[in-house]
């Protein structure tokens, strides 16, 4: 299912290097796990894979789970603002996948204790597809 760009979020360099996928409304936010990270670890989202290419960037589940998201159209940030998706891409193949988290809508402001620690937020650790 395709997921619209403007209700996606890229993130570079948040928590180590491990980028981060923000899904907001996202079709498979039931199917992915209910994130639980009390002591800030995250959970690796079994059966489920990431590609993440410039262009487009597949998030694949089990059964018929799955969305891709038109990439290049979607925001990318970093620490310091507005980012590059090819970058965001490096990241995410030299950390062996991104973390992707589903919730209702993207936030105003990235509070990463409460997406982690709130209970609404879906997903965890994805690896990437090889």
């Amino acid at each position: 299912m395709l997921h619209e760009p403007e209700r996606a979020l890229f993130v570079r360099s948040v928590r180590g290097s491990t980028p981060v996928l923000l899904l907001a409304a996202a079709s498979v936010h039931d199917a992915l796990p209910a994130l639980t990270a009390p002591d800030g670890r995250v959970p690796l989202c079994t059966g489920w894979s990431i590609v993440p290419k410039l262009t487009l960037c597949a998030v694949d589940g089990p059964g018929e789970h799955g969305l891709i998201i038109p990439a290049l159209a979607a925001p990318v940030l970093d620490a310091t603002g507005p980012a590059d998706m090819a970058d965001w891409c490096t990241d995410a193949e030299q950390a062996g996948g991104a973390l992707v988290l589903s919730v209702d809508q993207l936030p105003e402001t990235l509070d990463w204790a409460h997406l982690l620690g709130s209970g609404t937020a879906h997903g965890g650790f994805v690896r990437l597809l090889t």
